[in-house]
């Protein structure tokens, strides 16, 4: 059993493997010296309001949401060594495979579901 988040607004499942980082060490480690995510996967890393690529060996796909679960910033194909501003009013971050966002036409605004298997 495990987490799956939908893009409500465009009925696409973001996320069917969901990985989650919510201790200090797990959301400092984030995604380094992991594999890359595999379509379908994604790190979810709550409290977060900004991310780094560094150490990564390629892009990700970066979405901000907000308190009542609204995406509310997008960095698609985020390289490695690259940083994100400090968004104010994020709660938590989805890091996905690059190309996510662009496939499933996730924008500012849409509203997110998380649901149990």
């Amino acid at each position: 059993m495990g987490q799956k988040v939908l893009n409500l607004t465009r009925n696409y499942f973001l996320v069917t493997r969901l990985y989650k980082a919510r201790t200090f060490s797990q959301r400092l480690r984030g995604l380094i010296g992991r594999a890359p995510l595999k379509p379908g996967e994604g790190l979810l890393i709550e409290p977060c309001r900004a991310v780094h690529t560094c150490f990564l060996s390629c892009p990700i796909d970066v979405l901000f949401y907000d308190s009542e679960k609204r995406v509310v910033a997008l960095f698609p194909s985020l390289l490695p060594w690259r940083f994100t501003p400090f968004i104010e009013q994020a709660q938590g971050v989805l890091e996905l495979p690059a190309g996510t966002l662009k496939i499933s036409g996730t924008q500012i605004g849409d509203e997110l579901g998380f649901e149990q298997d």
